[in-house]
């Protein structure tokens, strides 16, 4: 016997407030992080979507930036997850010191 059940897709709020589903996420080969993808991974780890462990696995990502993420999107909304100085400056070091 076959039971006829209707299997109803997991999603949750995006950062721009539609419908986003595992489908609906960052490739798991994604290297260019716009802040509207990091906002979706935010989204779908808060909503339960997707683990933290799982987030980081699929996107090699350490787990002090995930978090650094979702701590930078509930302080200043999407807009905290743009590149600061900071981070450009260690990149800089990083160049300068591999030669």
């Amino acid at each position: 016997m076959v039971d006829n059940q209707i299997v109803k897709e997991r999603w949750v709020v995006g950062p721009l407030g539609e419908k986003l589903t595992i489908k609906g996420l960052p490739e798991p080969s994604t290297t260019r992080w716009v802040i509207r993808r990091k906002a979706e991974v935010v989204a779908a780890v808060d909503g339960g979507l997707i683990s933290i462990d799982e987030a980081c696995e699929r996107y090699s990502l350490s787990l002090e930036e995930l978090v650094a993420w979702q701590r930078s999107v509930d302080r200043s909304g999407m807009n905290g997850l743009r590149v600061t100085q900071l981070q450009h400056y260690r990149s800089k070091h990083e160049r300068h010191h591999a030669f």
